[in-house]
């Protein structure tokens, strides 16, 4: 009998437990899967004095990040890193991206022979040398193993709560395809997967600046009308940046839940949006309303935006991407909420990309036209 195969979710937030209770039901029906799930708690002793690790075991809830959702039983929660991902063949990684480098440097050199990983974070990081590069490829190269990623319109809360909704797997091979579709998708949670990992990661990072873009607009109280008028700047930056640093970006991708769905989604709602209203109403600092609104959790809109701008502003492109860069100057205080549709009222629309060179592929219209 072959060996089964086993998992690891690494991350335990909201995101990270909300994702738990959908793979730990799945593995269940999975015969090739060992059915205990490994899922990393980075230990934190509550307000009673117990630790999280003990009460998810014997609760089987996450009390603190997804309050009022139980956890499959088959959901162990480890307090070491090392320990959650030993023998495991698929790594599942949700965690806040500022903490991943850190984080990964005990699994350096220790994980099985052949493991796979997937990425649900959204953002970048700064290479030490200069310029950024995805989370996928920053793990693969903590950890030399491959990584895909999973992004979508998924607020934890919603998926906590089955409430139905799509999802974007980005892979590299029809392998992946097939057993991260098995472990994902439930019939509240549809999985697409696309031969295109790289347009769906850059979509699920750069959404995160636009919806620090749209949560201005709320504050300022300036209507959906402008809000909409941000999303559809957003969205034509989004595919620019996609276009200009990652060749081979697909059109299509950008209509998967990882494009404009997820965008919409979170200009409308998630923490994003919701700090940076409060940025206007408040006058007080990103720093200040994380630590009051999000019980530990941080924002990764602003940290993508300073990440790309360090970027854009490396290669003289800010004054092609006016709206990514009108948001870092906002989040770093450079310039106040109330500047940023003066930033983008001239937005050169003409170079955001280049409407010659965009065509929808076949396989797309053919798969949309059969739903009609």
């Amino acid at each position: 009998m072959a060996e089964k195969k086993k998992i690891a979710i690494i991350g335990s937030g909201n995101w990270g437990s909300a994702i738990a209770r959908i793979v730990g039901a799945n593995v269940r029906t999975m015969s090739m899967m060992d059915e205990e799930v490994k899922l990393w708690v980075f230990e934190e002793i509550l307000p009673d004095g117990r630790k999280l690790t003990e009460v998810i075991n014997t609760e089987h809830e996450n009390v603190k990040y997804l309050k009022g959702y139980s956890l499959p039983h088959n959901v162990v929660a480890v307090p070491d890193i090392l320990e959650s991902a030993k023998d495991a063949d698929y790594l599942v990684f949700v965690l806040p991206h500022q903490f991943l480098r850190s984080s990964c440097q005990p699994l350096r050199g220790k994980l099985k022979q052949g493991a796979v990983g997937i990425s649900l974070i959204k953002g970048f990081d700064l290479k030490p040398e200069g310029g950024i590069q995805l989370i996928s490829e920053l793990i693969n190269s903590l950890l030399g193993i491959d990584v895909c990623c999973l992004m979508g319109a998924n607020l934890a809360h919603e998926v906590a709560a089955e409430k139905f909704c799509e999802t974007t797997i980005g892979v590299h091979t029809d392998e992946q395809s097939l057993i991260f579709k098995d472990l994902f998708q439930t019939d509240f949670f549809r999985v697409t997967t696309v031969r295109d990992a790289k347009t769906v990661e850059v979509c699920g990072a750069l959404k995160n600046i636009v919806a620090c873009g749209a949560g201005f607009v709320d504050g300022l109280g300036y209507g959906d009308n402008t809000k909409a008028a941000v999303i559809r700047l957003g969205l034509m930056e989004m595919i620019k940046f996609a276009e200009y640093f990652y060749a081979g970006a697909k059109f299509s991708t950008f209509f998967e839940s990882c494009g404009i769905a997820d965008l919409v989604t979170t200009c409308y709602g998630g923490r994003n949006r919701r700090v940076s209203e409060a940025v206007v109403k408040s006058g007080k600092s990103i720093k200040q309303l994380e630590a009051e609104m999000l019980d530990g959790q941080r924002l990764q809109g602003p940290e993508t935006a300073h990440e790309v701008n360090a970027l854009l502003k490396a290669e003289g492109l800010e004054a092609r991407f006016p709206l990514f860069t009108a948001i870092h100057r906002i989040c770093v205080q450079e310039i106040s909420p109330s500047e940023m549709i003066e930033c983008i009222r001239m937005h050169p629309e003409h170079l955001a990309f280049d409407r010659r060179r965009v065509s929808i592929e076949r396989d797309v219209v053919n798969q949309y036209a059969s739903c009609l």
